[in-house]
């Protein structure tokens, strides 16, 4: 076939070639004015008057950024704090001429035309302005109007804008592939770093994305986007950006990924729900007008408690039998680059972790596996390493179990310790920890499972499980009120109700009766089960509801004692929060405040100093009492770690177990903070024998309190408050000091009140009928009125079913952002 005819490349060529030899020749202003009518050109307002898209950030309370919502990756950066190198190294290969020409190139249109009409290879030639009108302003279709247009617009927006501001519109909103808009965005896609970090090889990379960053981005193709970054570096030296030396170093520099960027917090679950309160109030706008939205998370404390939280679930796992990999893919047989290159193939399906990288068997034996990586690193596990996959390295292992070449596993570095790596399990079980500013509300850390972007389902805020014996401080507060005292003598025995429901002690039944205050310690059951029995069912869940738990999610029975009802991990913290602060109820706060992208407020959360006073539920004596009894806990009882690991004294909680080991709490405080752990399995099922709270949910809470006590001076037992006197070793009740106080609650004897007796019309107990506190001032104790008769005997009630957790969602207008329509 011959070659077309120079008219017919000039006829298909069209307008645009007409148009490039009037620019070239000084026309452009000619050409501009005489068809800006006729083309029916756009206005360049969205150019001119540049809005990005900005994203929608969420950050914690000291400014560090936890996710980012929206479809475009963008990170706005003014001209001057983009790299001065990488500006040279975008223009050297897109637009060598871009500060000398008005919009359009000349010499690159003439070059352009040359080769187009000569039958040459085609050559770009759109300027930077050119494509920034193209990206903007219209569309990518292939036509000779299309062109014109482009070259007409590009004339009026050189008019209009500086090159400053042209080059820096260009650079942050160019898209440069994996959902990367603008270079600031692109060098942490690819590289995980800030621009200013970026080598010369990196920088190349990054400049010759704007051509196809489809086809020649380094995760999509690396081949192809090294074989650009060599023809960009070529550019960088013609153009006297780069002398010779520095060129033949960044030839020789490895280019190395990291898309897998492990973020400085993580805090997926607290960023997920910030999103959904945004959204819920702004609409689908806020995706992409850069809203911030900044939490009540501290970093640190974060970070403590998702590392936490992940340290003890994998630990847990350790102990459990190895079930297999989690895949098996088939993998040829191959060798050097090509091994290499199926094995990745085959790992693309398989979600990698910062912690628990996904890797690929090559070669399996009982003394050594050799696996890949995602990113192409090749390792070799031997000895303990092996230990959790023992069962699946064995010659006769059951097929399900095998480990052989093909086989998807997780191994795990041991760290800087221990450097060597090891097989582990995706942990099937899962954990939280939510943290409360005992005097505000404001949520200091929050971890709802193992991995958020595996499992969104927030087990802090959404999870309802039985709280166990971690409900028993809520049942004894109740008990103050009711004339129960610490010192108290309660039956630690035998127990069995009229339809044969028999509780028993995890550590077996007593030799007879112990105090009130013992019963809490060793966490009792039998004797607890008896201090309901004194309070009364209906009395002790109108006190449940004081602190902030949900009366009809508890059972109407003696079994409400051994906490079988139904709680979250975050209502836990906010009741445990009133034993810290003396006795408030505090409501959680999780969002601070909105602003816009110009740093306009939006939304803020009221200061803590100028909050209204929270309710009081109980009294300071109450909670004086119970910080003193859950002090005891922490020091010699079933929580006594938390003392001796954190060696500190002004620490108090309570574990909590569920029967069969289903549920593993701890709930705990210090004065300022309010802290509660729970581990469990998602579909209930038990833990194991070694499944209690003390030995699963501690050490969670003893991790984070580390960090979030760090620096915290040992904070003392304060002065008790009026109406308690020490007397006989305990605190009592001013008012049943000769007096009138329960003595001891027995199977033989029933309840006895202490001598000297007193007429029963001068005997007053604050009511538990309500929740909601008196007026007359924080230290204000709950309304009084006629309540418990002394003469009254424990009473029984059969046993329910258990209910296993389950789950729910928390209403809307929580954790201090308003209901849709309050702003």
């Amino acid at each position: 076939m011959t070659n077309p005819s120079l008219f017919t490349r000039i006829r298909a060529a069209g307008y645009p070639v007409v148009l490039a030899m009037a620019v070239a020749m000084g026309g452009g202003g000619v050409a501009t004015s005489a068809h800006a009518a006729t083309f029916d050109l756009p206005p360049i307002d969205p150019i001119a008057h540049y809005q990005p898209k900005l994203p929608l950030q969420v950050l914690t309370s000291d400014g560090v950024e936890l996710a980012q919502f929206g479809v475009e990756r963008r990170e706005y950066v003014p001209i001057e704090r983009i790299p001065k190198m990488l500006q040279d190294a975008l223009l050297a290969v897109e637009d060598a001429r871009f500060r000398e020409h008005s919009g359009v190139d000349p010499k690159g249109m003439a070059r352009a035309v040359v080769s187009m009409l000569t039958g040459g290879r085609r050559q770009g030639a759109s300027t930077i302005t050119q494509q920034l009108v193209r990206t903007m302003l219209l569309t990518r279709e292939l036509t000779a109007k299309r062109k014109t247009r482009e070259i007409m617009l590009a004339l009026q927006v050189e008019q209009a804008l500086s090159k400053d501001r042209i080059l820096e519109i260009y650079m942050n909103e160019i898209f440069l592939g994996q959902r990367a808009y603008g270079f600031a965005a692109a060098s942490r896609t690819y590289f995980g770093k800030s621009m200013d970090e970026l080598s010369v090889a990196e920088i190349a990379v990054l400049a010759g994305l704007p051509q196809n960053p489809h086809y020649a981005n380094p995760v999509a193709n690396y081949d192809r986007a090294i074989a650009r970054q060599r023809k960009v570096l070529e550019r960088m030296l013609a153009n006297d950006v780069l002398d010779k030396k520095a060129y033949q170093a960044a030839l020789a520099e490895k280019v190395v990924l990291h898309t897998r960027q492990p973020r400085q917090v993580n805090g997926g679950y607290v960023a997920e729900m910030a999103r959904q309160q945004v959204v819920k109030q702004f609409g689908e706008i806020a995706y992409s007008k850069g809203l911030r939205v900044i939490t009540s998370l501290r970093s640190g404390e974060q970070q403590a408690a998702h590392e936490a939280v992940r340290r003890q679930l994998l630990a847990y796992d350790a102990t459990q039998a190895w079930r297999g990999p989690e895949a098996r893919e088939d993998l040829p047989k191959a060798k050097g680059a090509d091994e290499e290159r199926l094995a990745a193939e085959a790992l693309k399906g398989h979600r990698d972790d910062d912690m628990l990288r996904a890797a690929i068997v090559l070669e399996a034996s009982p003394k050594q596996v050799v696996a890949l990586l995602s990113d192409g690193n090749r390792v070799t596990i031997r000895g303990d390493g092996l230990a959790r996959a023992k069962a699946g390295l064995q010659a006769k292992a059951r097929p399900e179990l095998r480990i052989g070449r093909g086989a998807i596993v997780r191994v795990m570095h041991g760290g800087r310790s221990q450097p060597a790596w090891s097989i582990v399990q995706w942990p099937e079980a899962e954990a939280a920890l939510v943290a409360l500013d005992s005097q505000t509300g404001r949520v200091r850390a929050l971890v709802g499972g193992f991995d958020f972007s595996r499992q969104p389902f927030n087990r802090a805020t959404q999870a309802w499980r039985q709280p166990g014996s971690s409900f028993k401080p809520i049942l004894y507060s109740a008990a103050l009120e009711s004339r129960v005292m610490p010192s108290t003598l309660i039956d630690d025995l035998p127990l069995s109700t009229g339809d044969g429901w028999a509780p028993d002690n995890s550590h077996g039944a007593g030799e007879g009766a112990i105090t009130l205050r013992k019963a809490l310690t060793v966490s009792s059951n039998l004797a607890s089960v008896r201090v309901l029995g004194h309070v009364g069912v209906p009395t002790a869940l109108e006190w449940s509801k004081r602190f902030g738990l949900d009366p009809q999610r508890q059972p109407s029975d003696l079994t409400l004692a051994l906490g079988t009802g139904a709680v979250t991990p975050m209502q836990m913290a906010r009741a445990y929060a009133v034993f810290a602060n003396g006795g408030y109820l505090v409501s959680p706060v999780i969002i601070e405040r909105v602003e816009d992208a110009n740093g306009k407020v939006l939304f803020e959360a009221a200061r803590a100093q100028a909050t209204p006073s929270p309710t009081r539920v109980i009294s300071r004596r109450n909670a004086f009492v119970m910080d003193s009894l859950l002090n005891d806990v922490t020091r010699t009882g079933t929580a006594a770690a938390a003392q001796r690991s954190l060696r500190r004294s002004d620490l108090h909680g309570k574990t909590g177990t569920t029967d069969q080991a289903v549920d593993a709490w701890f709930a705990g405080y210090h004065s300022s903070v309010a802290a509660v752990s729970w581990m469990g399995y998602d579909v209930p099922r038990s833990l194991g024998s070694g499944g209690s709270g003390s030995r699963l949910a501690l050490p969670i809470w003893i991790d984070y309190m580390r960090v979030a006590l760090q620096g915290v001076p040992s904070t003392p037992l304060p002065d008790a408050p009026p109406g308690l006197v020490f007397r006989n070793d305990d605190w009592v009740y001013g008012e049943w000091l000769e007096g009138g106080a329960v003595a001891s609650i027995t199977d033989a004897q029933g309840t006895v009140y202490a001598a000297p007796r007193v007429q029963m019309e001068e005997i007053v107990t604050p009511t538990l009928s309500g929740a909601t506190a008196p007026t007359a001032g924080r230290d204000a104790a709950p309304t009084p009125s006629a309540a418990h008769s002394p003469a009254a005997a424990p009473t029984t009630s059969s046993s329910p079913t258990v209910q296993p957790g389950r789950a729910g969602r928390p209403a809307p207008g929580l954790f201090g952002f308003p209901r849709s329509g309050d702003l």
